[in-house]
């Protein structure tokens, strides 16, 4: 996995801020400066914190652990899906539906109507009308672009990781009643005490956002191989610990 450096942070824009009367006092200690009226990160500390957010996750998931990726805003929706996708991880980003977390039950219950639906067979197509059936598509669709990053998402997640976390508030704070630990990218416009692991840097670049939930999506990757590894070498171990007590029992 790529290690990351302060030139290709820069180079990604990662380190642009917000304008400065858009700043929040909270991030104080993430700004080394201005230009032209726009905040400066330090990316330094975004390098800090998101290895101390990689180590969290790399713990959470080698523990059987999924992470939710949060992402609806225009910027950060193809990146999040991408990403989760290639890590075999979860994600939202269309409208985030209130009680996704909180209220996971009824959650569940739609994504089974869902899947009832994506069944050409199902019986709830049986005898319908021209109006009903097109009423259920219109069902089935809507379902479908709510739920795609969730649909086989049995239990809660054990981590999110999200992008923009003033645009994402309602997420954050289901996570925090259910004591889901949150890790966010989080610009100069945000209090970084809202999360529990904030990588400051610009939420609001393709490029930025794409390097930053890369990284993260990277070293998630690297993790579940290793656990692959691991059941593989204790399979192997049991198979030649089985061949050798066969062997002594016939000879």
């Amino acid at each position: 996995m790529e290690q990351l450096s302060k030139e290709i942070l820069v180079e990604s824009g990662v380190h642009f801020g917000h304008p400065t009367q858009k700043w929040n006092p909270g991030f104080k200690d993430y700004i080394v400066g201005q230009k032209n009226g726009i905040h400066i990160i330090d990316v330094q500390k975004t390098i800090e914190n998101i290895e101390a957010a990689g180590k969290a996750l790399s713990k959470i998931v080698s523990n059987g652990g999924n992470v939710l990726f949060v992402g609806t805003k225009k910027q950060a929706k193809e990146v999040v899906q991408e990403n989760a996708d290639k890590c075999g991880m979860f994600y939202v980003n269309e409208r985030w539906l209130g009680g996704t977390l909180t209220n996971f039950s009824t959650i569940k219950r739609s994504i089974k109507r869902l899947k009832i639906l994506e069944k050409d067979s199902s019986d709830v197509y049986k005898n319908l009308t021209k109006k009903e059936l097109n009423n259920l598509n219109r069902e089935r669709n809507k379902l479908s672009d709510l739920h795609r990053g969730i649909r086989d998402m049995r239990y809660l997640p054990a981590a999110l990781f999200v992008v923009d976390a003033n645009n994402e508030r309602i997420a954050i704070s289901e996570a925090k009643k259910l004591g889901i630990p949150v890790f966010a990218i989080v610009d100069s416009n945000t209090d970084p005490l809202k999360v529990d692991y904030a990588i400051p840097g610009n939420d609001d670049s393709i490029k930025s956002i794409g390097l930053l939930v890369g990284y993260i999506s990277d070293l998630l990757i690297d993790i579940n191989t290793k656990k692959e590894e691991i059941k593989k070498e204790k399979e192997d171990s049991n198979k030649e610990s089985k061949w050798a007590l066969l062997k002594l029992l016939n000879s």
